[in-house]
């Protein structure tokens, strides 16, 4: 694809006498690894719960499609790197079809590649393949084991890997929605706060729907196509799906909206010692 894979063998030199120099594919890969030390290397690596997803910044052409690595080792190294990492490089649509097909999440890869000075950040080179090592095979199955923790009065916590978070389900009025938190906020804060919520979920209820129809009324009977929607009704046809609290007291409310906006979903944020502060439609 565009040439920014060599074929095995090939020189640094071969490969520039085959294209252009100053294309938009090669400016934007060539800035890209401007950002690793030149030494190419033998990697293999343990792929996190994600597979590879892309991004563009105005202007670009091709994606940067990237995915987070838990381990890696050079080939026929003894020294295994254990953290968070992102494995790098850009692709067009098709290539990056090709790389979540062949760097599935939890899966070895191996692939040529060159490293950040920090270590922290790498860059792929060539078509990663399924690959075996058993000290990296070890840590995968470490991975992949539940992460789970029990709440009296919240029940079983798991962590979603694909997110990094913890869920449970919990009964908000008669209905069973998501709690959720983030694996990196403080956990004693984020239940604490969480108990402190569902113990007054009367009240939040009805001052989150009450905010979210007083900012987002005017615009659902913009979409309305032949009815006037009250703010009574607005309020009733929201249909809270999950929660997100924060170790400092800041909330998430999302609802599906009961199509006022067609599927899209109402998201409700704020601080427990304030109220809520924002109300969007997003989806």
């Amino acid at each position: 694809m565009f040439g920014l894979f060599k074929s095995k063998g090939e020189k640094p030199e071969e490969q520039a006498r085959k294209q252009p120099s100053e294309t938009p594919v090669n400016k934007q890969f060539k800035e890209l690894a401007a950002q690793f030390l030149p030494e190419e290397l033998t990697i293999l690596a343990v792929t996190g719960g994600n597979g590879f997803g892309g991004g563009k910044t105005r202007g670009e052409t091709l994606w940067t499609a990237s995915i987070g690595l838990t381990a890696w080792m050079e080939e026929d190294s003894p020294d295994i790197h254990r953290g968070e990492f992102v494995l790098s490089t850009i692709a067009d649509d098709k290539l990056l079809g090709v790389l979540r097909q062949r760097a599935r999440p939890d899966f070895i890869i191996k692939f040529r590649g060159r490293v950040s000075e920090n270590g922290q950040r790498l860059l792929l080179l060539d078509l990663p393949e399924p690959a075996f090592d058993p000290d990296l095979k070890a840590i995968l199955e470490e991975e992949k084991k539940p992460v789970t923790f029990q709440e009296e009065g919240l029940g079983a916590f798991t962590l979603n890997r694909q997110v990094d978070w913890f869920e449970t389900t919990v009964d908000w009025l008669g209905t069973e929605i998501s709690l959720v938190f983030d694996a990196e906020e403080d956990r004693a804060g984020c239940i604490q706060n969480a108990k402190a919520v569902l113990a007054a979920a009367g009240d939040w209820d009805r001052r989150v729907r009450e905010y979210a129809a007083g900012e987002l009324l005017s615009s659902a009977n913009d979409w309305a196509e032949d009815e006037e929607i009250t703010r009574e009704q607005f309020m009733e046809r929201m249909e809270l799906e999950s929660i997100e609290v924060r170790a400092d007291g800041g909330f998430d409310f999302w609802f599906g909206d009961g199509d006022l906006f067609y599927g899209h979903s109402i998201h409700v944020s704020g601080d427990m010692e304030n109220g809520p502060d924002d109300a969007e439609m997003e989806g």
